[in-house]
């Protein structure tokens, strides 16, 4: 996972305009000083800096900088906190000074709707209207990215939720990409008995914990699992009960890794043949390539098929977000940029980069195994779900993740694990509601 819809774990939620001084670090609070003096903020001709908590995206924020001078006359100057908790603690202090970075990078759905209550985002409504005019964003996207009817967000990239498979490990038992449930249980059976341990699952981090239960249920209704993540469901009704009994199977016939598996270790196990499928956003090609493995030659990857047939088939979505802090330093600039972050050339230098796929259905990833995937859910106009991790109010999300953990350890049985679920669901979107009136 990426840092804020990233590689690293959140916080339970960000934090409230009132909580947020409370709560901040001595740490923290030493490199906001340093923010508020102007020392990384400060004006630099031609121009406008993005605070994230990614360096290794930092060479990629440059090449599409390169692309949006050429379009609004700015670069992108990316600052870098790699440190999560005091980047999330550092950028909501800062939006509420004189002195906000240009351009943040955060995570879509309530986590940026947490923030955009705070009423210090500028509102991108109009620059969404002008991209949904030229057919440069999906209109699916647009509740992810807006709160109370406003957009606040333009997203950053566009990442499906796959499995990722070594072709050589394929081919030497005689498996191909699944299409069916059937399919797949038949691959996951031939790699066990093969020596190979058929799935990358783990808790280890927190967040990964949600992984399997968002993909299981999605792939067992995938209407139900919209409902759900909207508080209109119950994570005790028969569909969730279905899932984690899948889940539960699986981990019984050993077909998954430990509950304790280094995920960053993912893509190193799959070349070497440990692994034979890992469940993963599609941006982790980029880790998987950087292990030597060529895309469309070395590793393949496809989306889970339905538990059953007849079901229409869905992909689990992801998105980062590119957002505008109200008191911006360059203001116009940063939003000349957020209106053309989306334009094609941009897209193809960001997404070469990334070697994933862009929110922009016109852009063309150069992955070819993404490239492929877009292509075939855009054909058969699969349903694009969105990730559990930004699906409802961070504390709802954060404690049943904890609860997945523990599931995951053997620590609690499906039932207990989904009782505790549903009442953690009616307490916090209770919570939400009196927030909201």
């Amino acid at each position: 996972m990426r840092s804020t819809g990233g590689a690293t774990q959140r916080s339970p939620h960000p934090l409230g305009r009132r909580s947020v001084v409370a709560g901040l670090g001595a740490g923290a609070a030493a490199v906001l000083a340093g923010c508020a003096r102007g020392d990384s903020t400060a004006v630099k001709p031609g121009t406008i800096s993005l605070a994230n908590d990614n360096a290794t995206w930092d060479r990629g924020y440059v090449e599409a900088g390169h692309e949006l001078r050429k379009l609004t006359g700015y670069a992108l100057r990316p600052l870098s906190n790699p440190n999560p908790t005091s980047y999330r603690q550092v950028t909501q202090i800062s939006l509420q000074t004189t002195k906000a970075t240009d351009m943040i990078k955060w995570a879509s759905g309530y986590f940026l709707k947490s923030l955009a209550r705070t009423g210090e985002l500028s509102d991108l409504s109009s620059m969404w209207k002008a991209y949904e005019r030229k057919g440069w964003i999906s209109a699916h996207a647009r509740d992810a990215m807006s709160y109370r009817g406003s957009v606040y967000g333009i997203p950053l990239y566009e990442s499906y939720y796959v499995l990722f498979y070594n072709t050589a490990v394929f081919r030497k038992h005689g498996l191909r990409a699944p299409g069916t449930w059937e399919e797949l249980l038949h691959n996951a059976e031939v790699l066990k008995k093969g020596g190979v341990i058929p799935f990358v699952a783990t808790q280890a981090g927190n967040w990964p914990a949600y992984e399997w239960f968002q993909e299981l249920v999605s792939k067992v209704d995938p209407a139900f699992y919209a409902e759900l993540i909207a508080g209109k469901a119950s994570y005790t009704d028969p569909q969730a009960k279905k899932a984690l009994q899948i889940w539960q199977d699986f981990m019984r016939k050993g077909w998954m890794t430990a509950a304790d598996f280094d995920q960053n270790n993912g893509p190193a196990a799959l070349k070497a043949g440990r692994v034979g499928m890992f469940l993963h956003g599609s941006w982790q090609s980029q880790g998987i390539a950087a292990t030597g493995m060529k895309p469309g030659v070395d590793f393949d990857a496809f989306v889970m098929p339905p538990v059953d047939a007849s079901t229409r088939r869905s992909v689990i979505t992801e998105s980062g977000v590119l957002a505008v802090p109200r008191k911006a330093v360059s203001h116009d600039a940063a939003m000349a940029n957020a209106a053309n972050w989306l334009d094609p050339g941009v897209q193809k230098v960001w997404t070469d980069f990334l070697q994933d796929s862009s929110a922009n259905p016109l852009s063309r990833p150069g992955n070819p195994v993404i490239a492929g995937l877009k292509d075939r859910a855009l054909k058969e106009r699969w349903t694009l779900l969105p990730r559990y991790g930004e699906s409802g109010p961070p504390n709802l999300i954060q404690g049943n993740t904890d609860d997945l953990g523990s599931f995951m350890t053997r620590a609690s049985s499906p039932d207990a694990t989904l009782r505790s679920m549903a009442g953690r669901a009616a307490k916090e979107w209770a919570a939400w509601e009196r927030d909201e009136s």
